[in-house]
C-alpha cells in the first residue's frame, strides 16, 4: 500500500473487480486501501461503438472491490481516440 501514497495526486486508473475502468485523480487512500478519486470518469467499452465516457465527479471506491491500480501516461490517454476504440468489455473477477 506504500507504493500507492506515491500515485497522490497523480492520474490513475483502476480495474474493479466488477470489469469497470476508472479514470481520475487520486485524492487519498487509507489503511484498507479505499480511494478517493477527483474527476473521475468510468470508460465503458463496447465491441460495436465507441468508448462511452460517463463523468463521476468525486468518487470513492472500496479497497476490496479494486482489482488493480495503475498511473496513466496522461499525454499518451490524451492522444487515444475513444470514439473508435473498439474492445470487449471486462468480465467481473471470479474467485
Amino acid at each position: 500500500m506504500s507504493q500507492l501514497h506515491s500515485y497522490v495526486n497523480q492520474k490513475v486508473l483502476v480495474a474493479t473487480n466488477d470489469g469497470r475502468i476508472l479514470v481520475g485523480v487520486l485524492c487519498g487512500l487509507d489503511q484498507t486501501t479505499n480511494i478517493i478519486m477527483q474527476k473521475c470518469q468510468e470508460r465503458i467499452f463496447s465491441e460495436d461503438e465507441g468508448v462511452e465516457v460517463v463523468d463521476l465527479g468525486l468518487y470513492l471506491i472500496r479497497g476490496d472491490n479494486i482489482a488493480i491500480i495503475g498511473l496513466l501516461n496522461e499525454k499518451d490517454d490524451a492522444e487515444l481516440d475513444l470514439e473508435n476504440t473498439r474492445a470487449a468489455p471486462l468480465l467481473a473477477l471470479k474467485h
